[in-house]
């Protein structure tokens, strides 16, 4: 049975990490049952390994039966029975990128907090691996593009935080900065707790 797993919230260096290439697919089918179940039980559309403690080119991405505009606005209950499609992408790279969309993103690492001002590109082409390691593609534009896009900056160590236009950041993070240090503050809490489960 797939479990649950504790997602690394904003402040946990994983999060900042580039994400290597995975040469092995053993386990990755329970890898990704696993991430789909936590973002099933959080609420997500997406999940990349990195927000689950480890650094490897791996996220799955979430395709709902319904439009941008429902998805965004049920933010927090996304019922399986309206899912269209699952996809893990394993070593994935854009290979086409088209127009442009500015739109509303937030991420499960840092919750409660979104900004309307990402944006991403409307087209793209994604190549990457199955959980077997067999090659795929897939084209997508709109909300799909812009999830696909925010997943794969998590493999480069950059949060949705970093898209946001220069001139309005600053603002943005002086908004949300008690939350984002609460945050830290929990991400911080939970490394020594897993430093003294190792021992």
């Amino acid at each position: 049975m797939a479990e649950v797993l504790p997602i690394r919230l904003y402040g946990d260096p994983v999060l900042r990490k580039k994400a290597l290439p995975v040469g092995d697919f053993s386990g990755l089918g329970e890898l990704a049952e696993n991430m789909a179940e936590t973002m099933f039980e959080y609420g997500g559309v997406g999940l990349a390994a990195p927000q689950v403690g480890l650094a490897r080119r791996l996220f799955i991405a979430a395709e709902y039966a319904f439009e941008e505009e429902e998805a965004e606005a049920d933010e927090d209950e996304r019922p399986r029975s309206v899912l269209k499609n699952l996809y893990v992408m394993v070593n994935p790279r854009i290979t086409y990128r088209a127009g442009e969309q500015v739109g509303t993103e937030g991420c499960l690492s840092i919750p409660g907090v979104y900004s309307d001002d990402v944006p991403r590109d409307l087209q793209i082409r994604v190549e990457y691996q199955d959980v077997q390691g067999e090659p795929r593609e897939l084209e997508a534009e709109g909300y799909l593009a812009r999830v696909i896009q925010h997943e794969l900056d998590h493999l480069e160590g950059v949060l949705f935080l970093d898209r946001i236009p220069a001139e309005l950041r600053r603002p943005f993070m002086e908004e949300h900065r008690s939350e984002l240090a609460e945050m830290q503050r929990k991400a911080k809490a939970f490394l020594r707790e897993l430093k003294a489960e190792r021992g």
